[in-house]
């Protein structure tokens, strides 16, 4: 756990350590703050829902562009050998670099509590803001994001280009994200279709956003999570097989 903590110290130092990572939550705060206020004003009621309805759509452009070089980086400059030749286990690597993109996540969605909260100061009827659907649509985002990070870490562990890893992260969240929609569910038999609406990415998070902790939503995006970071490591491991 010490090497786990070292790590992620380091992985989140190093989204600071270049305009990076002011330049990615820049531009995750001013997309996010005008996608809600340029409809905000054109309706006579105080909800953030709007916001939250394109969440999952922005990180799945922003959370492949955090985790693209986290392995790429490494295996392109040839500090992944380096790395691996510490006494540290591959896990716990893993484990550091997820931790510290989490981090990162948590921060920019942290910044973006501004928006609720002009909007609340804004509003003529204070009472009206429900401030419960918009903490479990926090919590919604992070698991959401958090899933996406695991995907994109372990896409980018298969591959040393950064911008092969962006475009694939991209595919393989959109592909989980759209899984639980109408659009795809419509077309299957009966029988398959409950089972791949729940694989659906999107759909554990919409329902978190009603305001609805469910614990199989809970469980369903910590196997999501686990299951990449897993994935990951095997990736890793894989280059003693060469």
């Amino acid at each position: 756990m010490q090497n786990s903590m070292t790590i992620l110290r380091k992985e989140f130092r190093q989204y600071f350590d270049s305009p990076i990572g002011y330049i990615f939550i820049t531009v995750f705060l001013v997309t996010a703050s005008w996608l809600f206020f340029r409809t905000f004003f054109l309706v006579e009621e105080v909800t953030v829902r709007p916001m939250f309805l394109f969440i999952p759509w922005l990180f799945l452009f922003f959370v492949p562009a955090v985790t693209m070089r986290l392995w790429a980086e490494e295996k392109k400059a040839g500090t992944l050998e380096v790395l691996m030749t510490l006494p540290v286990r591959d896990w716990e690597v893993v484990a550091g670099k997820f931790g510290a993109s989490l981090l990162f996540l948590v921060l920019s969605l942290a910044l973006t509590f501004s928006i609720p909260l002009t909007a609340y100061l804004l509003a003529e009827k204070k009472d009206l803001v429900d401030w419960g659907p918009i903490l479990t649509s926090y919590l919604g985002a992070v698991l959401l994001g958090a899933a996406f990070l695991a995907i994109g870490i372990w896409v980018s562990s298969l591959t040393e280009n950064q911008i092969v890893a962006f475009i694939l992260g991209i595919a393989a969240s959109f592909v989980l994200m759209i899984l639980g929609e109408r659009i795809v569910t419509a077309f299957l038999p009966g029988l398959l279709a409950p089972w791949i609406e729940y694989l659906g990415l999107n759909k554990h998070f919409n329902s978190i956003a009603r305001g609805v902790i469910d614990s199989r939503d809970i469980v369903y995006y910590l196997s999501v999570i686990g299951l990449f970071l897993y994935l990951t490591v095997r990736s890793v491991e894989s280059r003693k097989w060469r």
